[in-house]
């Protein structure tokens, strides 16, 4: 068991410290979404069609087999317990889908095929149960999103001129099944990127309208915003960055305090190499500081002061991070790796 001990951004806050432990996943696929339900009931998925699942805080981890996906990219996935989870594939045309279970895995129904060549999922989230949403690549030089109200036996398109127009070959990243956050009351933002865009995308009525604010994150063929994450309607953060930016430092932290309205420059990421976070996820207690993770190839990073400062928790390489409770958290990566990070009782 490895202890990991980082400094408080500031000397009121005192230093927040977690215990790391390398999990046994079952699988040597990378891993690229994690979803911690609660502190005992976690999910995760990758390439390769793969989906684990933990019922005793990863003690132990089953690999959930999908009839016929083995070829599928699982780049996103999003469960209420241990029974209900939707499942999300990236790809070009058909690879893109949308599966759903009811019974922990044991099946698995197909509840969406993408049939437009040009389609290509990035990523969901969910209010409930029964009402979701989608995002993916611009098709026809229009954004796409989905969603659905009943369960998903239906996910139709969201009419495109209901939203912005698309930018030059604006898409998304389904890097970490993150691009997407939704709150209570139907709101949701969704960060984009690809072709010069970088901005957020945001709706209060369920996806029925749409603003958006532009982000300073750095823009490019394959740069932008991958991941966005609020701590309530008005405060949230957004990461990104640059795929082909291998060594250079670039712009990959922008926070508002608006709803998305505006958008400032956050501090960096601490970590170097690839300068991009694919993930960021805050911490759900309310007793302690905001807390918030980012995740990247190049490590795993923390913020106590909502995404203007950044410390390291880890350099290893991270895909996706999710927070399980208030002193719990998983992160995934590449080779089947899960890490469960826990902060010792005070």
């Amino acid at each position: 068991m490895l202890l990991v001990a980082v400094l408080a951004a500031c000397s009121e806050i005192e230093p927040a410290r977690f215990e790391a432990t390398d999990q046994s996943s079952g699988t040597q696929a990378r891993l690229q979404a994690v979803n911690a339900v609660t502190e005992q009931v976690v999910w995760a998925s990758g390439l390769e069609g793969t989906v684990v699942r933990t019922v005793d805080g990863g003690t132990t981890w089953e690999v959930l087999p999908v009839a016929e996906a083995e070829s599928l990219q699982f780049r996103d996935v999003h469960a209420f317990d241990s029974e209900r989870a939707y499942l999300l594939s990236a790809g070009d045309g058909e690879q893109s889908r949308i599966y759903k279970t009811e019974d922990g895995g044991a099946s698995w129904t197909l509840q969406f095929l993408n049939l437009e060549p040009e389609g290509f999922l990035d990523c969901f989230d969910f209010w409930d149960p029964d009402t979701g949403i989608a995002y993916g690549d611009s098709v026809d030089g229009e954004l796409f999103l989905l969603t659905t109200s009943n369960g998903g036996e239906t996910w139709g398109r969201v009419a495109p001129a209901l939203l912005p127009r698309a930018g030059p070959d604006e898409g998304g990243f389904a890097a970490s099944g993150t691009c997407v956050g939704t709150r209570a009351g139907g709101r949701v933002w969704v960060g984009t990127g690809a072709g010069g865009s970088a901005r957020v995308l945001r709706s209060s009525d369920f996806g029925r309208s749409w603003e958006f604010g532009e982000t300073p994150i750095v823009r490019g063929e394959a740069a932008g915003v991958m991941s966005v994450v609020f701590f309530d309607n008005r405060i949230g953060v957004a990461v990104g960055g640059d795929l082909g930016q291998r060594e250079k430092r670039t712009a990959n932290v922008a926070t508002t305090r608006d709803g998305g309205k505006t958008w400032d420059a956050g501090g960096p990421l601490r970590f170097p190499g690839p300068a991009y976070g694919s993930a960021v996820s805050r911490r759900y207690g309310r007793r302690r500081p905001a807390m918030l993770l980012a995740a990247g190839p190049a490590g795993l990073d923390l913020s106590l002061d909502r995404g203007q400062t950044w410390q390291a928790v880890s350099d290893d390489e991270y895909w996706s991070v999710d927070f399980g409770g208030d002193s719990v958290f998983w992160a995934v990566g590449p080779v089947g790796k899960i890490t469960r990070f826990v902060r010792p009782a005070d």
